[in-house]
C-alpha cells in the first residue's frame, strides 16, 4: 500500500521539474458515457492518481510554484446526503486530507476562485504566474463535454499564458518505481497467478475460450482489492496468432494450444501475464520445438535485460535470438522472415497501466518494471505461443517477478497430468 508520505515525495519531486511561476492543474477526470444514462465504471487519470492517492472523481489536484516557494491544494465534491443516497459516499476533508498528504483541501465548486486569485491584482500571495502545466493526454475527460485539451484553449484565451504539457514529466517519474510499488505489482502477479491456476483446473477438450476466461475473471473478481488490469485474453489454436484476439467464443481441441495473456491489478498497479498450454496435457512434437524456442528467448532476454540496455536493443536481441532458432529448426527458409512469425517488440514498460508510458531509447535503471514476452506465430500450424514475465530492473542485472507461474515443459506436463 501506498502511503501519503510517498505521494507527498512524489509531489515534491515534481515541483523541482516545474518551472517557477507556475501553475499544474490536474485532473481525476468524470465517467465517461456507456449508453443512455449510463457511464463506464470511473478509473481516475492515473498521473493524478499518481500524485494524490485520490480515486473520486471530479477531484481536482493543483499545484503553485512561486518564488521557489511550493503550495498544494485539493479539491474534492461536497458530502451530500442526497447525491450519496443515488451515486455513493464522497471522501470527507479528513479522509482526503490522510489519503494524499495534502494540508489543503476545498470543496471542488472552490476551484475556479482560486484559479482567478492567482490573477487578481489585490492579491500579493504570489509572483505573477507565467505558464500553467496541464496533462494534455488524448481524450483526458474533465467534464461532461470537455478535455484538457479544450481546456487548454481556454486557459489560452482567458489568461493569455502559456499552456504547457506535463504528462511526460510525471510519466518519466513513474518508469521508476518505489519499494511500495513493487510490492504492489508483486501481489497483481500473485492474483494473476491464482486466477490461471483455477482456470487450469477446467482446462480440457470441449470447453469454451469464454469458460476459462471467466473463471479467470471470476478468481481476481473474488479479491475486492483486485481488478482486471486488462480485458483477459484467451485464444485456442489458431487463434493465438492473433495478438488481442477478441472473440473467445471458440471450442478447446483436442492438440492444440491455448493462448492465456491476462493481469490482475492491486490498487491499479498491473500484472500482465502470458503462458502457453497444451489442452490435452501434453506437447505434440512440433508444439515442444516451437515451445521451447519461445521459453529460452525468454530466460535469455530476461537476463539480458539490465541498466543501461534499452527496450529497443532487447527486441533486437530476442528478435535475433528467434530468428537463429527458427532457421536453425527448419521453421524459416531465411532469418529474414522472422518477421512474418514474430512482429510485435518483446517489451513494455508496467506499473499504474498496464502500457505505462515507455520511452524505447532510454537506457533502463535500478526501479524499472518491464515486461519481457517473446512469442512466435504459425497460422499453417495453427499455433500461437507467447511467455510473458514480469521483470524488475535492478542494480546488477534483472529480476524475474512472475518467476513463480510454471513455464517449463516438464513442469506444465506434470501440472496438467496432475489435474486429471
Amino acid at each position: 500500500m501506498i502511503d501519503a508520505n510517498e505521494y507527498a515525495r512524489r509531489r515534491n519531486d515534481l515541483f523541482d521539474l516545474l518551472d517557477d511561476n507556475t501553475v499544474t492543474i490536474l485532473f481525476a477526470g468524470v465517467g465517461k458515457k456507456k449508453s443512455g444514462d449510463e457511464n463506464y465504471d470511473f478509473i481516475p487519470n492515473k498521473n493524478f492518481y499518481y500524485l494524490t492517492g485520490i480515486k473520486q472523481e471530479n477531484s481536482i489536484l493543483m499545484l503553485v510554484k512561486s518564488d521557489g516557494e511550493k503550495t498544494e491544494y485539493l479539491f474534492i465534491d461536497e458530502q451530500d446526503e442526497k447525491i450519496e443516497k443515488w451515486t455513493g459516499y464522497k471522501l470527507s476533508h479528513k479522509e482526503a486530507k490522510e489519503t494524499s498528504g495534502i494540508g489543503n483541501v476545498f470543496l471542488r465548486n472552490t476551484f475556479d476562485g482560486k484559479l482567478l486569485a492567482f490573477f487578481n491584482e489585490n492579491e500579493k500571495n504570489y509572483e505573477p504566474i507565467t505558464k500553467f502545466y496541464l496533462d494534455l493526454e488524448n481524450e483526458l475527460k474533465i467534464g461532461e463535454c470537455k478535455s484538457t485539451q479544450q481546456y487548454k484553449k481556454e486557459l489560452e484565451v482567458v489568461h493569455k499564458l502559456e499552456v504547457a504539457d506535463v504528462h511526460d514529466l510525471i510519466m518519466g517519474m513513474r518508469m521508476v518505481k518505489s519499494d511500495a510499488e513493487i510490492e504492489m505489482i508483486r501481489e497483481a502477479i500473485a492474483s494473476t497467478e491464482l486466477g490461471l491456476k483455477n482456470a487450469l483446473l477446467n482446462l480440457a477438450p470441449g470447453k469454451y475460450e469464454y469458460n476459462l476466461r471467466n473463471i479467470f475473471n471470476f478468481t481476481i473478481h473474488e479479491d475486492q482489492d483486485a481488478s482486471l488490469a486488462f480485458s483477459s485474453i484467451v485464444a485456442a489454436g489458431k487463434n493465438g496468432v492473433v495478438l488481442h484476439y477478441p472473440s473467445q467464443k471458440d471450442q478447446l481441441k483436442d492438440g492444440d494450444l491455448v493462448l492465456f495473456d491476462v493481469g490482475a491489478a492491486k490498487d491499479f498497479y498491473c500484472g500482465d501475464i502470458s503462458r502457453t498450454y497444451p489442452i490435452n496435457g501434453r506437447f505434440s512434437d512440433i508444439q515442444k520445438v516451437i515451445y521451447e524456442i519461445v521459453l529460452n528467448c525468454n530466460k535469455q532476454t530476461a537476463a539480458f535485460m539490465r541498466p543501461g540496455i534499452t527496450l529497443k536493443e532487447a527486441n533486437e536481441f530476442a528478435k535475433m535470438f528467434l530468428a537463429n532458432e527458427c532457421f536453425e529448426k527448419g521453421l524459416i527458409s531465411s532469418k529474414e522472415e522472422i518477421g512474418k512469425v514474430y512482429y510485435h517488440s518483446v517489451s513494455h514498460h508496467l506499473g499504474l497501466d498496464t502500457h505505462d508510458g515507455t520511452d524505447r531509447v532510454s537506457k533502463l535503471v535500478p526501479g524499472n518494471v518491464v515486461t519481457c514476452e517473446p512469442g512466435l506465430y504459425f497460422k499453417e500450424f495453427g499455433i500461437g505461443v507467447r511467455i510473458e514475465d514480469d521483470i524488475l530492473i535492478t542494480d546488477t542485472g534483472s529480476e524475474v517477478l512472475s518467476k513463480d507461474i510454471v513455464k517449463e515443459v516438464k513442469d506444465i506436463e506434470k501440472m496438467l497430468g496432475r489435474k486429471k
